[in-house]
């Protein structure tokens, strides 16, 4: 896995798919609430005025030498569910993207219930 610190290097690095087609730009980071871990990347999709974000799972994400690999196919992450260039995704939204990917997904033991924390 990648560190925390490693990762946050490589915000606006494009993000390329496992085939090194590019999906986009990495926006930030969520890690896991509880351990700090990264386990998504916020990317960048679309064209200037139309962006959004989409993220990716990091379970074995790559760092090149001028992007980041991600084991995904560009399709399937381009038809994740999405939010907006500078919101927060919302806790209710969690289990959405989890299940996107096809990874269980067990709430936090909070009060707010929230798994992931943007970075």
């Amino acid at each position: 896995m990648i560190g925390i610190q490693d990762i946050a290097q490589w915000k606006g690095a494009p993000v390329v798919d496992r085939d090194g087609g590019k999906i986009g730009t990495l926006e930030a980071v969520y890690v896991d609430a509880a351990s700090d871990e990264p386990v998504f990347g916020a990317v960048k999709l679309g064209l200037p005025g139309f962006h959004k974000i989409a993220l990716v799972p990091l379970d074995g994400a790559a760092v090149g030498r001028d992007d980041l690999r991600v084991p995904y196919e560009k399709a399937i992450v381009k038809g994740s569910p999405t939010i907006g260039v500078g919101d927060e995704l919302p806790a209710d939204q969690e289990p959405a993207i989890y299940a996107h990917y096809q990874l269980s997904y067990v709430p936090a033991p909070t009060s707010s219930g929230r798994r992931l924390a943007r970075r």
